[in-house]
């Protein structure tokens, strides 16, 4: 089968691209990541996709417009349901470069990480799909999450340590306050 796979980042997708090979696919690499910020984390990810590309022979498609704008004005007010938008924007992108470029279906590396709600990244596949007519090939990856991390380490590839967006950077990095009675 012909898959394009929603790259996020050089890392995520050691096992999933190798997996997919075992089994006899025709993968291709599609960078498109609006979501990531700071823009040096962006052009990081990016450079870490190339860099995996070109150890393994892997064809990527960049998307590589830093185009958080729109990514932002979607997200705005809807804070709580980012991850899902996200999803959203990213697999329906996807899907719609799939369908542009005949490819019999599409799928993310997203689906290798713990972190990641697999039912959230599953309906927006669907819906992608269904919008489409791609269709979206699931697979759970995250029983090989170490695996992915130990090849993605013996290829020094850069690991970031948030899932991008600024909301998750804020997350991970601000102190975070208890909640406070006031009188």
């Amino acid at each position: 089968m012909r898959l394009l796979v929603h790259t996020c980042c050089g890392p995520c997708a050691c096992y999933p691209f190798s997996w997919l090979a075992e089994q006899g696919h025709d993968s291709t690499a599609f960078f498109f990541n609006p979501n990531i910020h700071p823009y040096q984390e962006f052009e990081r990810r990016a450079q870490g996709v190339a860099a995996l590309a070109d150890q393994r022979g892997m064809p990527v498609i960049w998307a590589k417009q830093y185009d958080l704008d729109d990514f932002l004005r979607q997200v705005v007010f809807r804070e709580e349901q980012r991850c899902r938008i996200c999803f959203h924007i990213r697999l329906l992108r996807t899907a719609q470069v799939a369908r542009r470029g005949k490819f019999d279906a599409f799928t993310t590396t997203l689906l290798v990480s713990p972190r990641q709600k697999h039912d959230w990244l599953r309906s927006a596949g669907e819906q992608a799909a269904a919008a489409t007519g791609v269709p979206f090939f699931y697979r759970d990856f995250r029983p090989h999450y170490r695996e992915t991390t130990a090849q993605s380490l013996a290829l020094g590839l850069y690991r970031q340590s948030y899932c991008g967006c600024i909301y998750s950077e804020r997350d991970r990095y601000a102190p975070r306050e208890k909640s406070r009675a006031y009188d």
